[in-house]
């Protein structure tokens, strides 16, 4: 466990970190145009990071030592395959009707 001061002290320095960063892009390239490889590239990041953000969670859940669970795999394609036919709202329904479902039946 990390002590008071050692969480205080790395809250702030990743807090100055991330809005370094942030800074360094939004508030220096802000009012330029940039080329259009660059635009290109930059719409594939949102793209790139909500899966990052849940694979891993979803693939190897700690709740589960780490063991894939079934139901929250056949939610999550439910959940893909909706958004990829219909959109983000059938998706959002699909996946969280077929993790309930799921549960249910397994349970």
């Amino acid at each position: 466990m990390i002590d008071t001061s050692s969480f205080w002290l790395l809250t702030v320095l990743l807090g100055i970190g991330t809005f370094l960063i942030r800074f360094s892009f939004l508030g220096l390239l802000g009012g330029r145009n940039l080329p259009d490889w660059a635009l290109r590239y930059l719409r594939y990041v949102g793209v790139a990071v909500f899966p990052a953000l849940f694979v891993p969670l979803l693939v190897w859940p700690e709740a589960t030592g780490g063991e894939p669970d079934p139901v929250r795999l056949i939610a999550a394609l439910a959940a893909l395959l909706a958004g990829l036919r219909f959109g983000v709202i059938w998706a959002i329904v699909a996946g969280m009707g077929a993790l309930y479902l799921m549960q249910y039946f397994l349970s």
